[in-house]
C-alpha cells in the first residue's frame, strides 16, 4: 500500500484502516470560542469523511470541520506529528 498523500487519505487510512490503532490517533483544529481557538479530539469519535470536511460526534456536541482549519493529526502514543499546517 502507498503512503497517503492528501489530507483526506491521511483521515481516511486512520479511522477506516483497520491495521491502524484509531484510539492512537487525536486531530487539533481552529475552533473559534474556545480557550486558545483550538480545540483537539480522538479520531475515534470521527464519524464521516467528505472531499474537504470530517464530522465528529461527542457526548458534547457535533460538528462539520472543513480541512482548512485543522493544524494537525498527531499519534499521541509515540508522540508523531502525522500531518501538520505548513506555517
Amino acid at each position: 500500500m502507498t503512503t497517503p498523500k492528501t489530507l483526506r487519505q491521511i483521515l481516511n487510512k486512520l479511522v477506516w484502516d483497520e491495521r491502524e490503532a484509531i484510539s492512537d490517533y487525536e486531530v487539533t483544529f481552529i475552533h473559534r470560542g474556545v480557550p486558545g481557538d483550538q480545540k483537539t479530539i480522538p479520531c475515534r469519535i470521527i464519524t464521516q469523511i467528505g472531499s474537504s470536511w470530517f464530522t465528529y460526534q461527542s457526548e458534547e456536541e457535533s460538528a462539520i470541520i472543513p480541512f482548512h482549519r485543522i493544524l494537525e493529526i498527531k499519534n499521541v502514543r509515540n508522540g508523531q506529528v502525522v500531518w501538520g499546517k505548513r506555517p
